[in-house]
């Protein structure tokens, strides 16, 4: 089965390339709204709700959505639909609760990025939260990215018959170039796009998938006669469960969703916000839940995939179930999802390095005047853009191991940092210091050693530990000065 087989057709390769041009003419509107380095990196903190609700559900999704969760479905069936059951519910809370904190407290200090928060929050004139934080996010995000650009790169082999090599170029070129203009507004802007492309998808496939096998109560028939453990939603072990539910944790350290809630216009508009977004999330995941199910009954054998790969089966019914004009805009979409994170995190690498550690570590003594701060955030994007372009094309093994454990890695080593110094004042620099590096070793070191053992995701423990040692170290710093 050749899946992008529909594309050599006219309408469907001119209905796929708009959806790949059409962020660059964003990026060119956008131009205009950039003109200090705030504006760049969070959109002026002048955005409205509903770009705040779509950016940070499209930015936060990316292909693990529209391939993976479908995969998952295809192979466990109706269980995987706790793993969006988990982030959908800490995305709703975090929006509504620590979403304002983060926006006014960030305001307060003046801080444009994450990392300029916890310095502000902690500092006593000393980087050190500064330069451990931009290690983890350079390490995971810039390997993300990679991994990003290096799947969009095969969409693009495949679809249009090229070169590797020219589709990663291309990728990277088609990000940078919306990137420079028009920094974080074209960005959520373009997120904004590509999260009704996706919806678009994942309602549109699905729902005809329906009709092709009669509606829910066939469906449900026709894989109970295939396996009767695929409609159960609670066919999983205790660790997996677990696992899946606790995706969630790793929402409240990822830079590139927070920084959705700083860009937002007024705080109080993040309780709208939140209500769009988790609409959103709930029909995303339901759509791709629905397409492995789907593709379970259509085509029951994962060896007639291509590659024998259940992440191929939302191209495969794409393909067997419509015309060209619609498959090209399917395919867009997978595309589409995929740069929508690739994008995000090349923004919040750039921001770290541009303004935590050149800016703010390396030339703390330096000014520089509101133009030249934007140039550098320009240039740095650049220069990350073709960073992660070198290791995606260099290190694919490297990037696709470090992938599986990004966001995990994100989520333990900065999420209960960010939380515990949002609310409890008891959290001191070094503790928060501790409880990031806690996070990111036992990250690495449980994905190594004891993940296959257990069947628990690391980012689990990661986070609990890393929880644990900033309050022990918290406790005992505050306990030694009375």
């Amino acid at each position: 089965m050749d899946v992008y087989a529909t594309l050599s057709h006219p309408l469907a390769l001119g209905v796929f390339v708009l959806t790949l041009f059409l962020p660059v003419l964003v990026g060119f509107l956008a131009v205009r709204r950039t003109r200090s380095q705030s504006d760049f990196f969070v959109g002026g903190r002048a955005m409205n709700r509903i770009v705040v609700a779509l950016s940070a559900v499209s930015s936060g999704r990316s292909s693990w959505l529209v391939l993976g969760l479908s995969g998952v479905a295809y192979i466990r069936g109706a269980s995987a639909a706790w793993a969006f059951v988990g982030y959908t519910a800490v995305e709703l809370i975090q929006c509504l609760a620590l979403g304002p904190r983060l926006r006014t407290e960030t305001e307060r200090f003046g801080s444009i990025t994450l990392l300029d928060y916890l310095e502000s929050r902690f500092g006593d004139g000393n980087p050190r939260l500064r330069v451990i934080g931009s290690a983890i996010i350079g390490i995971f995000i810039t390997a993300y990215v990679a991994a990003q650009l290096n799947a969009g790169a095969k969409t693009l082999s495949s679809a249009l018959g090229m070169n590797f090599v020219l589709c990663l170029v291309l990728s990277a070129l088609l990000i940078l170039v919306y990137m420079v203009l028009g920094g974080y507004v074209a960005v959520a802007w373009n997120d904004v796009v590509r999260a009704v492309l996706m919806l678009l998808a994942l309602i549109v496939l699905p729902a005809y998938g329906l009709v092709r096998v009669g509606g829910l109560a066939p469906l449900r028939e026709q894989l109970v006669g295939l396996d009767p453990t695929l409609v159960d939603p609670l066919a999983l072990g205790l660790g997996a469960f677990i696992g899946f539910v606790g995706i969630g944790l790793g929402s409240p350290g990822q830079p590139h969703i927070l920084v959705r809630y700083m860009s937002i216009d007024e705080p109080r508009h993040l309780r709208t916000a939140a209500l769009i977004g988790t609409v959103w999330n709930v029909l995303l995941g339901l759509g791709a839940v629905l397409i492995g199910l789907l593709g379970r009954v259509l085509v029951p054998r994962v060896e007639a995939l291509p590659g024998s790969d259940p992440e191929m089966i939302y191209l495969a019914l794409s393909s067997d179930l419509f015309g060209p004009v619609l498959y090209g805009l399917l395919v867009g979409g997978v595309f589409a999802a995929i740069l929508s994170t690739a994008d995000s995190q090349l923004l919040v690498v750039a921001s770290t390095f541009a303004r935590d550690v050149y800016e703010k570590t390396l030339r703390r003594d330096a000014k520089a005047d509101e133009a030249a701060r934007l140039r550098l955030g320009r240039v740095v994007l650049i220069a990350s853009g073709g960073l992660a372009l070198v290791l995606a094309w260099s290190a694919q093994d490297l990037v696709f191991w470090l992938v599986l454990f990004a966001w995990g890695g994100l989520g333990a080593s900065l999420g209960p940092a960010l939380i515990l110094s949002l609310f409890w004042r008891g959290a001191t620099r070094d503790g928060i210091a501790a409880g990031m590096v806690t996070g990111t070793v036992v990250t690495i070191g449980w994905r190594i050693w004891l993940r296959a053992p257990t069947g628990l995701y690391e980012l689990v423990p990661g986070f609990v530990l890393a929880a644990m040692a900033i309050w022990v170290v918290s406790r005992a710093q505050r306990s030694q000065r009375s």
